[in-house]
């Protein structure tokens, strides 16, 4: 049977090598090289979570990139060491079609084949779009390896089961978006409105894709009127665009749709969100990661309420105003690096910006002191989230029930190694205590004795707190549209 098995897989790679392929001479090696270390699928992530304009595709490209990297420890750790073939002798393969540096490892299985394999299954297992598109060039390097004449078929079908195999392992250890349960949220009263009849929209002109966003509005919500705005304008444009419809939208970022928020829920009227920002935390904890969600929530009349996070005194200050959040409200270094990243993203980029302020806000500076529920201590994070966020595999998630009247409360205390306490807290479980970190769940906290200025973040606006500040929830507050299979 194995001799068989050899003697097929010899025919098929002298078929393969005896035919001509008008029009692979001059790619299929080319191609078979660029995947050399997965360089290949690198650039093609880069260009998927840079160009793809969606968490969606990014989530897309990461777990492609990390299912590349499981396929490849396997390759290399089993694979290669379990059967130690020969590669295939070259004198049937034309000299053009033949790489310049033939590679020195065994035949068996191909490592390119299950790069290409794993990293397309992960692609796809995220979104079937960005894999269709990717499925063709993952196919194309396979066949190269076979058409430069460095593997036999099997080695690549071998290889490309491995590449399969090693993403739906890893979708076993981390579920993805899809396979996680709908988040239980409270449905809501709305009115439907098919052509967008009394909604209207405003738009942050500075956000990261207000002019394709407000365009694509218009095109699918004939009827809704737009509000093009600076981000100065803002709450005035809001108050306004309630007095004129029934239901509020708002297209923008977390800081954007966080306003709005205070003043659907003061006004008692639904909010539809439009994710157009950089950061679209809520958006997508509500399953609203495209226009097209949204608007389909729109026309069936689909809706739920969700609770919003409130804080005293507000930003505002001696006005006494409670401020709100949808996300988070925290302090310590992250309102530092809210602050330096929105200095510098405007020059270098939005996410550059994040990992020079991260570099910057962990080199290890004096923790904050402040008294926390009543007992004096340094901290260098407390981050406080509207609503508990359960992890996902090894990483944090999404928000499970954005109505379940809770505050995820997490703090990093004070002493040596900022990063490896906020490290440590950030892989461990939702509610766990240890010498460098604790997580609750509370209804309601008290932060006093805070030093007069401190700075604070919430939905990634930063503000300055007094010396004292109370956190609670005003549960089920706020309508929002969300398609219901989400």
């Amino acid at each position: 049977m194995r001799g068989w098995l050899q003697s097929r897989d010899l025919s098929a790679f002298q078929t393969v090598a005896e035919r001509h392929w008008p029009g692979a001479d001059p790619v299929l090696p080319r191609l078979s090289r660029s995947a050399n270390h997965g360089l290949l699928w690198f650039g093609a992530a880069a260009g998927m979570a840079t160009l793809g304009g969606s968490a969606r595709a990014r989530r897309a490209a990461l777990r492609g990139v990390a299912s590349l990297a499981v396929a490849s420890v396997a390759i290399n750790t089993v694979g290669k060491g379990a059967v130690r073939r020969d590669r295939p002798v070259l004198d049937m393969v034309p000299v053009i079609r033949q790489l310049k540096r033939q590679p020195v490892t065994t035949s068996f299985p191909s490592g390119h084949a299950a790069s290409a394999a794993a990293f397309a299954t992960g692609v796809a297992l995220e979104s079937k779009g960005w894999g269709a598109a990717v499925a063709p060039v993952a196919l194309a390097v396979a066949a190269s390896r076979v058409y430069t004449g460095v593997h036999y078929p099997s080695d690549v079908l071998a290889g490309a089961a491995l590449g399969v195999g090693a993403a739906f392992a890893l979708r076993g250890v981390v579920p993805t978006r899809g396979q996680l349960p709908a988040p239980g949220r409270p449905p809501a009263e709305a009115p439907a409105l098919p052509e967008g009849a009394g909604l209207v929209v405003v738009v942050n002109r500075n956000s990261g894709s207000a002019a394709a966003t407000a365009s694509l509005i218009r095109d699918v919500l004939p009827l809704a009127v737009i509000m093009e705005c600076a981000p100065s304008d803002l709450p005035a444009a809001m108050e306004e665009a309630v007095e004129q419809g029934e239901v509020l939208g708002v297209c923008g970022g977390d800081g954007t749709v966080n306003l709005a928020a205070s003043v659907a829920a003061t006004h008692e009227v639904p909010l539809a969100v439009f994710p157009g920002g950089t950061l679209n935390h809520f958006a997508y904890d509500l399953g609203i990661e495209t226009v097209h969600d949204t608007v389909l929530a729109l026309k069936g009349g689909a809706a739920v309420r969700v609770d919003v996070g409130r804080f005293r005194p507000g930003p505002a200050g001696a006005s006494g105003a409670p401020g709100y959040f949808l996300n988070a409200f925290s302090l310590g270094v992250y309102p530092e690096l809210v602050s330096i990243r929105e200095q510098w993203a405007p020059r270098i980029g939005g996410w550059p910006a994040g990992v020079l302020a991260a570099a910057k806000v962990l080199r290890g500076e004096r923790p904050l002191e402040a008294e926390l529920q009543g007992e004096r201590r340094p901290l260098w994070l407390l981050f406080v989230g509207n609503g508990l966020f359960r992890r996902v595999g090894p990483a944090p998630g999404r928000r499970h029930n954005l109505a379940d009247g809770l505050l995820d409360v997490r703090v990093v205390h004070g002493g040596r190694g900022p990063a490896l306490r906020l490290l440590a807290a950030a892989i461990s479980g939702p509610i766990t205590r240890s010498p460098a970190h604790a997580a609750e769940r509370r209804k309601r906290i008290r932060i006093a004795g805070l030093p007069q200025g401190t700075p604070y973040a919430y939905d990634g606006e930063v503000a300055h707190a007094d010396s004292e500040l109370v956190i609670d929830k005003l549960p089920e507050a706020l309508t929002v549209y969300c398609p219901m299979s989400s």
